[in-house]
């Protein structure tokens, strides 16, 4: 009895783990807020990682976070360097492209927790008002398949970004 239990448990472990290999190797998460300013108004908190602290949710939720900053003060080659003994673990942004007012793109090097990289783009696009939108796209490790089988991530990280998009809007509306 004890055998065939032990055998069961081991074949819908062995099936979770074949189903979280067979799911994507990419991640996407995207979520677009309306700010009503202009996107010259904007821009400059995004294009410069010394302003992330007034948006960014990493930032304002984790008070053991350090950052330093190198390469160019602002724009395409500006480093952000962090560090964290909470949730935001360790890690290097990269502005990689910068097209005022409507453009920046951020390359991300995880360490720690574990070693991932994708990239954030942020795409301002005016009217009355401007729409703002953050898209991450990067690459899926196997932990995150085998999480995702058990959380949604699209839902966790559409919370961050949901109250970055916020955060930003409060900043910027103020």
């Amino acid at each position: 009895m004890i055998l065939k239990v032990v055998i069961a448990v081991v074949a819908i472990i062995a099936l979770l783990l074949l189903f979280a290999a067979s799911k994507p190797n990419t991640i996407r998460v995207q979520r677009s807020i309306t700010i009503h300013a202009s996107p010259e108004k904007i821009f400059p908190l995004l294009n410069d990682f010394h302003d992330w602290n007034r948006w960014a949710p990493q930032d304002r939720e984790d008070p053991t976070m350090t950052r330093t900053y190198s390469g160019a003060g602002s724009g395409q080659g500006a480093i952000s360097d962090w560090n964290s003994k909470g949730n935001a673990g360790k890690g290097r942004m990269t502005i990689v492209a910068s097209s005022p007012p409507n453009r920046v793109v951020v390359e991300v090097d995880f360490v720690r927790p574990f070693a991932a990289h994708n990239v954030n783009e942020f795409t301002l696009e005016p009217g009355a008002s401007t729409r703002v939108t953050w898209t991450m796209q990067g690459s899926r490790l196997y932990i995150m398949k085998v999480m995702g089988i058990f959380v949604n991530m699209d839902r966790v990280m559409g919370k961050h970004f949901e109250a970055g998009l916020a955060n930003l809007k409060n900043a910027v509306e103020q």
